[in-house]
């Protein structure tokens, strides 16, 4: 069996986090063809499921860049790696030492998410819990209120190259933390080009919590055979390793660009659907 496995944000998703109608179609020829596929991504269950609602996205989910799974027949999380509490600390006071706000995604009772955040200081910071509270229906609630006994999926925040780099290098010799980077707002997107350097993410997990560890669970729990990875990020270098074919559309990072079998047409043109309807011959 083939199982098609997309990134959302900067692959199957435009420029403004939607599934296009020529991507639908798509994936509706996929549907008649038989041809199986899912996701594997960062987000979490409540903010993925907008974007793919009504898309029949009915294989188990990869969430949180690997770190849980869920089940949407069974309407549970088959699969996890959470950080101890003791790995969390870490995470949080390296954050703290370099003037980085933490934000904790947590798994609480119930299938349910909850999001705790440090003091907000920027404008950018203030957006981004907006964007969880509001689009993304997340509680929020601060740090403070976090309690002792937590199940931590991730930490994540924005910064400076330089911060969010000092924060992967203290955590560079825990053998069960990974850290993703990227930039998450240009110079020119800020306005400011001449004082405002570039605005980069962080993302900390379990390092058993990776895509690519994701596949190779569902490899033997659906019986695939042969994966087919699309993706834009360094989250998504683990699948490209353990996916029988691996394609990068034409925005993502020089590191996956080069790491793909090929590069395809960009996020926001419809680039993975109109390569899967050449690679399947879907009409």
């Amino acid at each position: 069996m083939t199982l098609v496995v997309f990134d959302l944000d900067g692959t199957l998703l435009d420029k403004s986090s939607k599934i296009s109608p020529y991507t639908a179609d798509t994936l509706a020829m996929m549907r008649q063809r038989e041809i199986r596929y899912t996701v594997a991504t960062g987000r979490t269950l409540q903010a993925a499921a907008a974007p793919i609602k009504d898309h029949h996205f009915t294989l188990p989910l990869i969430l949180k860049n690997g770190a849980i799974i869920w089940c949407p027949n069974e309407e549970r999380y088959s699969h996890h790696h959470l950080l101890t509490r003791e790995e969390v600390w870490h995470v949080l006071a390296a954050f703290t030492l370099n003037e980085l706000t933490p934000f904790v995604f947590s798994l609480q009772p119930g299938q349910q998410h909850a999001l705790y955040h440090g003091p907000l200081k920027s404008r950018s910071e203030h957006k981004l819990a907006d964007l969880f509270e509001a689009e993304r229906h997340l509680p929020l609630a601060p740090l403070t209120a976090m309690p002792d006994e937590i199940s931590v999926i991730n930490v994540f925040s924005l910064g400076s190259a330089e911060a969010v780099e000092r924060v992967r290098a203290s955590i560079a010799d825990e053998p069960h933390l990974v850290a993703y980077s990227g930039i998450a707002i240009h110079e020119k997107e800020m306005g400011h080009v001449a004082t405002q350097p570039a605005l980069h993410w962080i993302d900390i997990h379990h390092s058993n919590g990776s895509k690519g560890n994701a596949i190779n669970h569902l490899r033997g729990e659906l019986n695939v055979e042969h994966v087919i990875a699309f993706g834009d990020g360094d989250n998504d270098l683990s699948m490209f390793e353990c996916a029988t074919e691996c394609y990068a559309p034409a925005n993502a990072d020089p590191t996956v660009l080069t790491a793909a079998d090929q590069v395809i047409g960009h996020h926001d043109e419809d680039g993975v659907a109109r390569f899967l309807r050449k690679r399947f011959d879907l009409a």
